[in-house]
């Protein structure tokens, strides 16, 4: 019975070629994996900074909007000025004798 102890050339380099891009292969994968995929990937991470962004902006416009309806109100409770416009504007009222109030209305109206 004869042994062969004779190796094949090349057939350690080929597997240890293909053991490196196996690995190599997988390390790629696992960092897409870590940049791209699951639920904090990049492309996810990027897409709510964007929507966050956009919220704040919304918050901020909507903070300006209460900030001018309380100077409003603050000006309807306590200003005279502006109750008074608010009377003539609104309910049609005059300042005592002195004023005439004239109001004219479309023929085209029903």
């Amino acid at each position: 019975m004869v042994t062969s102890t004779r190796r094949r050339r090349g057939s350690g380099r080929g597997r240890l070629l293909l053991r490196r891009l196996a690995i190599g292969g997988a390390v790629l994968a696992a960092v897409w994996f870590a940049v791209f995929g699951g639920e904090y990937g990049w492309l996810d991470l990027r897409s709510r900074t964007e929507r966050r962004e956009g919220l704040e902006a919304e918050v901020a416009r909507l903070q300006a909007v209460v900030d001018s309806l309380r100077a409003e109100l603050v000006a309807v409770e306590s200003d005279p000025l502006t109750i008074e416009r608010i009377a003539r504007e609104e309910y049609g009222m005059v300042k005592g004798n002195r004023e005439l109030l004239y109001r004219f209305v479309d023929d085209d109206m029903p």
